[in-house]
């Protein structure tokens, strides 16, 4: 045997010898012409001729991994080991069978980290090529409360009573009914809102008396000219709710029976408020304000008081019917009569009441 075919086959027993970490390992030498000697367990082949063996190992390219992708290792591949030839057989080898490396699993792509979600945002504009100024930020502010109603202007009113009422009380109601828009346009200033918390108690009674009387002016200019007061609703318009104040209905009643007298207690309204007659407290000439409200009240229950048309106060003592109605507003009639008479009552005189007149206050 030559040299040239003896190498080969040498070379492919120790190749084939690393391959197999659990055989043991084999020593060959070989004598040119006759036989391969393996140490010591390996039996000795007498052959005559020995084909070549060619031995292809296909290396497996690693496979390309993407960016950013985690992939398992491939697992090598397995190869075929030869066994050792049993004594007299022929030794023949065929290629050793490499099995392909099973496909890499595909990568399973990065959860991409959660974010918030956006808000919808405008369409975008190309940007201009340079921002001379940052465009400032202006806080929105919160709407300021509306603000409260003020207590309404009775410079209007006054105008009218200047005018048209003396200054013992009697009331020119033709000359009221060609100023009827004047006292309307006021009219509707009271309406526009009731006494707030913060107006004060003298600015809220002086706003209930003026009101009271100037729509009792206006409820006899609708049906004027007429003889009495009582000539209209059946004789109790006091009853009746015509009186828009706030969005609210009032009477002349509630006005004076529901608000005044219980909230304010004060037994001098009686002679503020005017009933159209003419026995009623005869209407001031001027309105009544915060500031002139306490004077007022003080100079007109004196006057009447003291009036021997509406008060007789000498011998058979006989007042204003108003005594009767309201007396519990007064108490002890007699003491509070005194406090305003000129003259004083004695004690233990009775007291009557006179008939009252409803004719109208012209």
């Amino acid at each position: 045997m030559s040299y040239l075919r003896v190498f080969p086959l040498l070379l492919s027993l120790l190749f084939l010898a690393a391959c197999n970490s659990e055989q043991t390992p084999v020593s060959v030498t070989v004598q040119e012409g006759s036989s391969v000697d393996a140490s010591p367990e390996a039996p000795t082949v007498e052959t005559t001729e020995l084909k070549e063996l060619d031995v292809e190992v296909e290396t497996p390219e690693a496979p390309t991994v993407p960016e950013q992708e985690v992939i398992k290792p491939a697992t090598a591949p397995k190869v075929q080991t030869i066994k050792k030839p049993a004594k007299d057989a022929t030794v023949t080898r065929d290629k050793p069978v490499v099995k392909p490396a099973p496909p890499a699993p595909a990568a399973t792509p990065a959860k991409p980290a959660a974010t918030a979600p956006s808000t919808p945002s405008a369409p975008a504009t190309a940007a201009p090529a340079e921002l001379t100024e940052v465009p400032k930020i202006v806080p929105i502010e919160a709407p300021a409360p509306p603000a409260k109603p003020t207590a309404p202007d009775h410079t209007a009113w006054n105008s009218l009573l200047q005018k048209h009422v003396t200054s013992s009380g009697k009331v020119n109601y033709a000359g009221f009914k060609k100023d009827e828009a004047t006292l309307d346009a006021y009219l509707a200033k009271l309406a526009e809102s009731t006494p707030q918390s913060g107006w004060g108690s003298k600015t809220s009674l002086a706003y209930w008396i003026n009101t009271y009387n100037a729509f009792t002016i206006k409820r006899i200019l609708k049906d004027y000219p007429l003889k009495s007061i009582t000539d209209l609703d059946g004789g109790d318009p006091w009853k009746v709710k015509w009186i828009t104040l706030d969005g609210k209905s009032y009477s002349l009643n509630n006005i004076e029976h529901d608000i005044i007298r219980p909230r304010y207690k004060e037994p001098r309204i009686h002679f503020a408020v005017n009933c159209a007659a003419t026995s009623c407290p005869p209407i001031p000439n001027q309105a009544f304000t915060a500031a002139n409200l306490n004077a007022m009240l003080e100079s007109g229950t004196r006057r009447f008081v003291n009036n021997p048309a509406y008060n007789q106060t000498d011998g058979d003592v006989k007042v204003s019917k108003i005594f009767d109605w309201y007396g519990e507003d007064f108490g002890d009639l007699r003491a509070y009569l005194n406090k305003y008479l000129k003259t004083p009552i004695a004690e233990g005189t009775e007291i009557g009441f006179k008939e009252y007149d409803w004719k109208l206050n012209e």
